[in-house]
């Protein structure tokens, strides 16, 4: 029990800080964070992956599905946004 608490505790000072950590970033680093974000994503697919396929019965491999899909979301949706920042910093070409 004491484990569980400890977990929802560290939980919630992660999101509490990333928020704070976030909010505080200049509009000019948001995209060399996220593709160091993404990295780090990346690895936590790998994690993902590795614990769906050694746990041991239903409700482990059902934890484990909903990390894959959760990080594999999170890695997109990063990559969509870069994706989307830097277009915004490219020349546009002159049409004839």
């Amino acid at each position: 029990m004491e484990s569980i608490i400890l977990l929802l505790f560290i939980f919630v000072l992660a999101a509490f800080l990333g928020f704070e950590l976030i909010a505080k970033v200049p509009s000019q680093l948001h995209t060399p964070l996220m593709s160091g974000s993404n990295a780090i994503s990346g690895i936590t697919i790998v994690g993902a992956i590795l614990i769906a396929g050694s746990a041991e019965g239903d409700f482990g491999k059902m934890i484990g599905l909903a990390a894959v899909i959760l990080a594999s979301i999170n890695v997109v949706g990063g990559y969509l946004v870069t994706d989307r920042m830097l277009a915004m910093f490219k020349s546009k070409k002159k049409q004839k």
